[in-house]
């Protein structure tokens, strides 16, 4: 019986497949599901256009004042952990509804700001009700798709196959054989999900 000659040799393949499955089934796909990678990660296509970034923002501060900050926080909130906007692109959104007259700032308790809405921006929204909705309940439908997909149990069993993967298969004793039947007992997995 032929032995790998290292831990990293026939193993390789096997545990970096892996790893692009769990690539894979963390972010919809090699290039990142259908609203790119979590938190900005890797290349991604946008959750949404300028356009509905700004009613998004401007019902935020509608329901609240609020600062850069906790607009990013709430809208991860509202995507359930799986979406949040980046800084570099929040604050120049926001510069921009100060400068349509659709928000303007005022001390808070705080050392922030906070950005509030004017009565522009509230007829801002109310001409525009159907793309808040429509905006507004793509979150709520990501949401929705992360508490599907990425349960705690789930992602606790995932972190485990992990690792046991890359104990059995990095192990200098590791044989073909070894390999084989992990690929069996994978199909196997996947095979029984499938049926769920």
């Amino acid at each position: 019986m032929r032995h790998s000659q290292s831990g990293r040799g026939e193993c390789g393949n096997p545990f970096h497949a892996f790893r692009q499955a769990m690539h894979a089934m963390r972010h919809g796909g090699p290039q990142g599901g259908p609203f790119g990678s979590p938190r900005g990660r890797g290349e991604r296509r946008r959750m949404f256009d300028g356009g509905e970034l700004r009613l998004v923002l401007l019902k935020l501060v509608e329901d609240q004042p609020r600062h850069g900050y906790d607009l990013i926080r709430e809208i991860e909130s509202l995507s359930g952990g799986a979406y949040a906007p980046s800084p570099g692109v929040v604050y120049p959104t926001m510069t921009l509804l100060l400068d349509m007259g659709l928000a303007e700032e005022h001390e808070s308790d705080g050392p922030r700001k906070v950005m509030t809405i004017t009565e522009a921006g509230r007829t801002h929204l109310a001409e525009r009700a159907d793309e808040v909705a429509t905006a507004m309940g793509r979150l709520t439908a990501l949401a929705k798709v992360s508490e599907r997909t990425d349960a705690a149990p789930v992602r606790r069993a995932m972190h485990n196959l992990k690792q046991a993967l890359h104990d059995c298969l990095s192990r200098e004793t590791t044989t073909r054989e070894t390999q084989l039947e992990v690929a069996r007992i994978l199909d196997e997995a996947v095979g029984k999900i499938e049926r769920l």
